[in-house]
């Protein structure tokens, strides 16, 4: 299994919506995620608009992949692409993840 840990940034001005979406993911997002292997999906949201998100899995290139073929993710990504800052791309393909360097069991 992998743990994976990525950082984006929020827009401070779509804070507080950002929250109020996660609040209310959609059934089928949720469904798809479990399917492709996404386990102990988090994000945590700081003030300035950091995100953390942790996740484990499998294999996070073969997690992703699964979920980039889908619609409903296709969707998801779309809406919540303008809450981001500096992306170059749709929110999935910038989680870039970081370099585990401890981990107590």
């Amino acid at each position: 299994m992998q743990r994976i840990c990525f950082v984006l940034k929020v827009r401070p001005d779509r804070l507080e919506e950002y929250r109020e979406r996660h609040r209310k993911v959609w059934p089928a997002m949720t469904e798809a995620l479990c399917a492709a292997g996404w386990r102990d999906y988090t994000l945590f949201l700081r003030g300035d608009g950091l995100l953390v998100g942790y996740l484990v899995c499998e294999e996070f290139e073969s997690a992703k992949s699964a979920m980039r073929g889908l619609s409903i993710n296709a969707k998801w990504q779309q809406e919540m692409a303008p809450f981001f800052e500096d992306l170059d791309a749709n929110p999935d393909d910038e989680m870039k993840p970081l370099e585990e360097v401890f981990h107590l069991d």
